[in-house]
C-alpha cells in the first residue's frame, strides 16, 4: 500500500475531518482513508462502464420521455 503525505492543510479543513472522525468513532487517519476512497475519481474503464450502464437502463423505457434534471430541481425549488 502506498503513503501519500499532504502539506499545508488549513486549520478549518482538519478540525472538520477531525470533528467527523469523532462523529464516525475512527481516527482521523481512518476519516481521512475513508472519505479518499469514497470520493475517489472514476478511471477511464470505470467511467465507460457506467455510461454503457446508464445508456442501459434509458433502454429498458424507450418510450418514456426522460425529464431533465434542470427541470425537477426547478421544480423542487420553486415549491
Amino acid at each position: 500500500m502506498g503513503q501519500v503525505l499532504i502539506r499545508n492543510l488549513d486549520d478549518e479543513t482538519l478540525a472538520a475531518y477531525r470533528e467527523a472522525a469523532q462523529h464516525h468513532e475512527r481516527s482521523l487517519e481512518a476519516e481521512l482513508r475513508h472519505v479518499l476512497k469514497t470520493f475517489r475519481p472514476l478511471t477511464a474503464v470505470a467511467r465507460a462502464d457506467a455510461i454503457d450502464r446508464l445508456a442501459a437502463i434509458r433502454a429498458m423505457t424507450p418510450d418514456v420521455e426522460q425529464t431533465p434534471a434542470e427541470v425537477i430541481i426547478r421544480e423542487l425549488r420553486d415549491a
